[in-house]
């Protein structure tokens, strides 16, 4: 998504990294530049009210659930995959098989 306009921060790297922006794991200097391209794009600033919600909505009903670190880098690990255009097994080629 980008809405056309030229920014300092262009709009692919700001939906690249929102996560990071809402989870607050970027440096200060990133978060500002965030900040400075929502004030200027309204289609950016809507995907992140959007995912702010859908992140609030998660924490709120699975908040209580600790996740595994195993879980937690398999599924950051598929997100990249998806993010640089790799192809994404349909299976989990890193699960052992199960005994019969």
């Amino acid at each position: 998504m980008s809405c056309g306009e030229p920014h300092e921060t262009d709009c692919s790297e700001v939906l690249d990294h929102l996560y990071e922006f809402l989870d607050h794991e970027m440096p200060d200097a990133d978060c500002t530049k965030f900040e400075v391209h929502f004030e200027e794009c309204s289609p950016c600033l809507e995907k992140y009210g959007l995912e702010k919600a859908v992140k609030k909505l998660v924490k709120r009903c699975c908040g209580h659930d600790d996740v595994p670190t195993d879980l937690r880098a398999k599924v950051m690990g598929r997100i990249d995959l998806v993010r640089s255009g790799q192809v994404v097994p349909e299976h989990d080629v890193t699960a052992t098989p199960q005994e019969s």
